[in-house]
């Protein structure tokens, strides 16, 4: 018996991986976290598995499950939406699981950011402009954030922002970020991303607050930096005609000679 932990993805029950697929297909038992998992995805279950959501239950409670299932010798896909590798609350569980010698494993899934940034046609890291993506969110009634890691600190360092959870405090983003940005930094807020009632709103720190409406909440995503909207950003190296590489040796000494290791 295994407990599977499987990243779900952001949405679309197409955007699961092969393996979630397979492993939710041959358990017995489904634990999914509530309407962030798509009906499409729990199609996948076996005929007669027991589906149980989540959302209303407590640590405690979603353990006894997966205990009672472990008893049984019945393997247990859990299902998170996204990835499982940030704000999943994965690691208690995990931490329950050692102790009680229940095995599991772990299937990533694709997160949300990537999705979004999909939607919006960007590559979040270009040359000259950004070369990192901070994933990152502000304090909510179930984790606070540690004192280091806030949004000016982020900020500082040009990155690109994916700021998750947050959307109902906007107007704090906004004002944390635009003393590093400028008024004028491109902005997009993501909604649902890849579900089929996807919204995206563009804007500037300056004028995304007033693009807003009441529609949008909790799923939404907030992405802030340059590379969201530029145009004139140099080409990377890695293509360039005179670049020496591994699999493109070039001039009179490459440093990798064709047909070496």
């Amino acid at each position: 018996m295994t407990v599977h932990f499987i990243g779900a993805g952001p949405g679309a029950p197409d955007l699961l991986t092969l393996r979630g697929r397979d492993l939710i297909a041959a358990a017995p038992v489904c634990l999914y976290a509530g309407s962030l998992v798509p009906p499409g995805v729990l199609a996948h279950c076996p005929p007669g598995a027991r589906i149980i959501n989540t959302a209303p239950l407590s640590l405690d409670e979603i353990i006894d499950e997966i205990a009672t299932a472990h008893a049984s010798g019945h393997d247990v896909a859990r299902l998170h939406s996204g990835d499982l590798s940030v704000w999943s609350a994965m690691g208690e569980q995990l931490r329950r699981l050692r102790a009680l010698g229940i095995p599991f494993d772990v299937t990533p899934g694709v997160p949300a950011f990537a999705a979004a940034a999909a939607t919006l046609e960007a590559e979040l890291t270009l040359p000259g402009l950004a070369q990192s993506v901070v994933l990152t969110r502000t304090s909510g009634r179930a984790s606070q954030m540690p004192e280091g890691e806030t949004l000016a600190n982020f900020a500082a360092t040009g990155a690109t922002l994916a700021i998750h959870l947050s959307i109902h405090v906007l107007d704090r983003v906004v004002a944390e970020l635009t003393p590093h940005y400028g008024p004028d930094c491109p902005v997009a807020v993501v909604w649902r991303a890849s579900w089929p009632d996807e919204r995206v709103l563009h804007g500037t720190l300056a004028t995304i607050e007033g693009a807003m409406d009441g529609e949008i909440a909790r799923t939404a995503l907030i992405l802030v930096g340059p590379a969201l909207a530029a145009e004139g950003f140099a080409d990377s190296r890695l293509y360039a005609r005179d670049y020496d590489r591994r699999f493109r040796p070039t001039g009179a000494n490459p440093r990798f000679p064709e047909g070496s290791a």
